[in-house]
């Protein structure tokens, strides 16, 4: 059975953590938090895997930093 989750609740993950993250490691770290297998989705999309709300969310400008190492963008996160 897959796993859905939503895209806040990997936010939330990084806000949590307070690390800084490469594209790799945030995969890496979504696969140990939510399982290999998980999809995620968003409120306007669904049926990605890790790799693709990670490119998801830094398309919408969720991340601050660069792709040498970012953190989450926190004014840019709806809160609904």
């Amino acid at each position: 059975m897959e796993t859905q989750i939503h895209g806040h609740d990997v936010l939330d993950m990084m806000i949590a953590s307070g690390a800084t993250y490469t594209r790799a490691s945030l995969v890496a770290a979504m696969q140990a938090q939510f399982g290999p297998e998980a999809r995620y989705h968003t409120c306007s999309a669904d049926g990605m895997d890790a790799a693709q709300l990670v490119d998801f969310l830094a398309a919408r400008g969720k991340f601050r930093g660069t792709e040498a190492g970012f953190t989450v963008a926190t004014e840019r996160v709806c809160q609904h």
